[in-house]
């Protein structure tokens, strides 16, 4: 696993980094751990089909507590498998879900990826549905949550996984104060009182869905999301695991407080994705700053 900065590609800025998905998983309860699935559908602008963390304000019940409408930056939840090995050394059994995330991966250090950075899922090259085209925006999003923009129920394509599945009906996102199903999240953060970490995490998933709209990266219709920032590692952890906490938060001896439980995303395309399933990285341009806790 790599660590420090990363070297863009030639390709859209896509990193030499790429990796797999080793487990998926979601829950429709408030529990710590998620059972892992066979498949989770990733909605744009909401987050997992089916998850509680879907939504376009926040849903994760001490963000809620605090202020329900703040955006929801924190739709789904990506791990990094070798976290996992390395506390295994120390001692600790923690199994793919066993955090809550939504997606653990394999090959891809994700605590060193810039904010702004987009994850897509499945082979490059796939072809997608129509309605996935930035340039025609639709909604739709397939799986999505009562009550939420996109609606539920839609259906997916049954693509072979890898095969870059897409949710038919239209996913693809808009700039601000489009019609497109990441809109909303950009107005539920225009109407707040965001803090400093969560307005700079803003303007980079604001970022990347401009990019999207205008074709920076080419027309690319697989799964994605947009990386906002880090998860704010806290006492749950040791319920879970009895002193697992000291091993995901950090301090460096500057007084750098290091969060290693993963990172938060906003999804920028939506469709199914699996175990196996590669994940290429795109880089933000410019200069690159650093993931923040949202």
């Amino acid at each position: 696993m790599s660590s420090g900065g990363r070297r863009a590609g030639k390709n859209h800025g896509m990193s030499d980094d790429t990796g797999t998905i080793a487990a998926v998983s979601s829950n429709d309860a408030y529990t710590f751990t998620k059972p892992n699935r066979d498949e989770i559908v990733l909605v744009a602008g909401l987050g997992v089909a089916g998850d509680i963390h879907a939504g376009v304000t926040a849903r994760h019940r001490s963000r809620v507590a605090a202020d329900p409408s703040q955006p929801n930056l924190r739709q789904v939840h990506l791990i990094q498998a070798e976290l996992f090995d390395e506390v295994a050394g120390k001692g600790f059994d923690v199994s793919a879900g066993g955090m809550g995330e939504n997606v653990t991966t394999r090959g891809i250090d994700l605590l060193a990826l810039p904010r702004g950075t987009v994850l897509r899922f499945g082979a490059p090259g796939a072809a997608g549905s129509a309605g996935d085209d930035p340039a025609r925006p639709g909604v739709g999003a397939a799986g999505g949550v009562p009550g939420e923009p996109g609606g539920a129920g839609a259906a997916v394509d049954s693509a072979p996984a890898g095969a870059g599945r897409s949710a038919p009906g239209g996913d693809g996102p808009v700039a601000p104060g489009g019609d497109g199903p990441v809109a909303p999240v950009l107005a539920a953060a225009a109407a707040a009182t965001l803090d400093e970490a969560t307005a700079r995490a803003v303007a980079a998933v604001t970022a990347a869905v401009e990019r999207e709209r205008d074709g920076a990266a080419g027309h690319d219709p697989r799964p994605a999301v947009i990386l906002a920032g880090l998860r704010n590692p806290c006492a749950q952890i040791n319920r879970y695991r009895a002193g697992l906490l000291k091993e995901v938060l950090k301090q460096d001896p500057d007084g750098t407080v290091v969060r290693k439980a993963g990172v938060m995303g906003v999804v920028l395309r939506g469709g199914a994705i699996r175990p196996g399933d590669p994940v290429a990285v795109e880089l933000p341009p410019g200069p690159r700053e650093p993931l923040e806790r949202v």
